[in-house]
């Protein structure tokens, strides 16, 4: 038998033979809505307490397929028949996120639903109910995640980005080389689908089948806007910034990344460091990158000597991140240990704003993030106030106001945010915060 070196499982197999597993509350029942539904109940220590999601019908099946038994999957309508559910050992399925949110016996809430406005609904129960949140939803944790963040320290809980995500894989990186006292010179992730700024969901409707994915999240990864998305949280949680709007994007492969995400005095692309930065280049999806450097002699030769690089820059690498399948281990640290795995900034570096991939007309209501309208294009946020851009995530619901032409940013002069969302109205309340400390600066 091989023994078992992971602390934190030692401390999870001793939760669980004292009858007190860490018990996680999902939102959603996509694809990494199942993914968790099959992850939690194999690691131990931890169980899947509840699911909460709009379909119930097509919840319950889904879990049945992934192994639960139709006997034990139920329905539950109020917090206390899920804690019912929980202590006789069913899994039960309720529409009513704050059902799940207020049942005693969850411990977290894992946001499984990628929607900017219902991610946010989803963090505030939870943190009015005193529990754990792990924002798997990176689109609302850039619009409004500092706010999420504020709101749960001062309840005493835990607001944190979730492990498996390129953007907490890169971060644990940065954690490691800022570590071994290695500065930070550019961190990012390779791009997982090739570049297509304007692709829309008809035309991979095919390889979406293919995948088991919804044509609309395909092309939120194809066209660049969950990559844009994903850098600026990087950026937000830890103060590098966009070297310029929209990136480099380079095609660098993974054994240059050192070469070219580095200053353009020293051969790179970059105007200066602590840059955020993704690559199309060969060998580097999916996984994540830190180029660092040093400024000891000594430290140089012995990471050239480890076939690190040659220097002065290195890159250190993670040929991987596993998204849905790491990420309850971000709830279980929240819960045993009271650790976040990455949290925003209270002062933003970065803006996820939104361009239109084709004309849009006067009257217009945009849709969703991947579909034909829009996508995403990343900033420094002092850019994007200074351009009035829309926040990605205020755009779905929004109204056109004026003509805009593929490839024009929206701005709140030629586009109206829907104000009837939380997520718009705790936005509005952030950027007048910033504006009146900009003033006061």
């Amino acid at each position: 038998m091989i023994a078992r070196v992971s602390p934190l499982l030692a401390d999870l197999t001793r939760r669980a033979a004292e009858g007190r597993p860490v018990t996680l509350g999902v939102v959603g029942a996509g694809q990494m809505g199942t993914d968790l539904a099959v992850q939690v109940s194999r690691i131990p220590g931890m169980r899947l307490g509840g699911i909460a999601v709009r379909n119930v019908t097509n919840a319950i099946e889904m879990a049945v397929s992934v192994g639960h038994r139709r006997d034990r999957v139920v329905t539950a309508k109020t917090a206390s028949a899920i804690d019912s559910a929980i202590e006789r050992g069913a899994l039960p399925i309720t529409d009513d996120i704050e059902a799940l949110t207020a049942a005693g016996r969850i411990d977290a809430i894992l946001d499984a639903t990628g929607n900017p406005n219902t991610g946010t609904s989803i963090a505030l129960s939870a943190i009015r109910n005193g529990k754990h949140m792990v924002m798997m939803n990176v689109e609302a944790d850039i619009t409004i995640g500092r706010y999420l963040h504020a709101e749960a320290r001062s309840a005493g809980i835990i607001y944190t980005g979730a492990a498996g995500d390129e953007p907490a894989a890169a971060i644990e990186l940065i954690g490691f080389a800022q570590s071994l006292g290695l500065d930070i010179v550019c961190a990012g992730k390779g791009k997982n689908n090739p570049l297509k700024f304007d692709a829309v969901p008809a035309d991979y409707e095919e390889e979406a089948r293919a995948r088991n994915m919804n044509p609309r999240m395909l092309v939120e990864f194809v066209d660049g806007s969950k990559t844009m998305v994903e850098m600026v949280a990087i950026a937000n949680a830890t103060g590098l910034i966009p070297d310029r709007p929209g990136m480099h994007g380079p095609a660098a492969a993974r054994e240059t990344l050192a070469d070219i995400l580095i200053p353009k005095r020293d051969g790179g692309v970059l105007a200066g460091k602590g840059r955020v930065d993704y690559s199309t280049g060969k060998g580097v999806a999916p996984g994540v990158f830190c180029v660092v450097e040093s400024d000891n002699a000594r430290v140089i030769e012995r990471m050239a000597d480890l076939k690190v690089g040659k220097g002065p820059y290195f890159c250190l690498f993670r040929p991987f991140h596993l998204t849905s399948l790491e990420a309850p281990l971000s709830a279980a640290r929240a819960v045993l240990y009271g650790q976040a795995d990455m949290v925003p900034l209270d002062r933003p570096v970065a803006e996820a704003t939104t361009l239109a991939k084709r004309d849009l007309a006067v009257g217009e209501t945009l849709g969703k993030i991947g579909e034909t309208q829009y996508r995403a294009w990343a900033m420094t946020h002092q850019d994007a106030q200074a351009a009035k851009a829309i926040p990605l995530g205020l755009a779905e619901g929004a109204k056109i106001l004026k003509p805009v032409r593929a490839g024009e940013s929206l701005t709140y002069e030629n586009c109206a945010p829907d104000k009837s969302l939380i997520v718009t109205q705790i936005r509005h309340r952030l950027d007048a915060a910033d504006a009146g400390l900009m003033a006061a600066e």
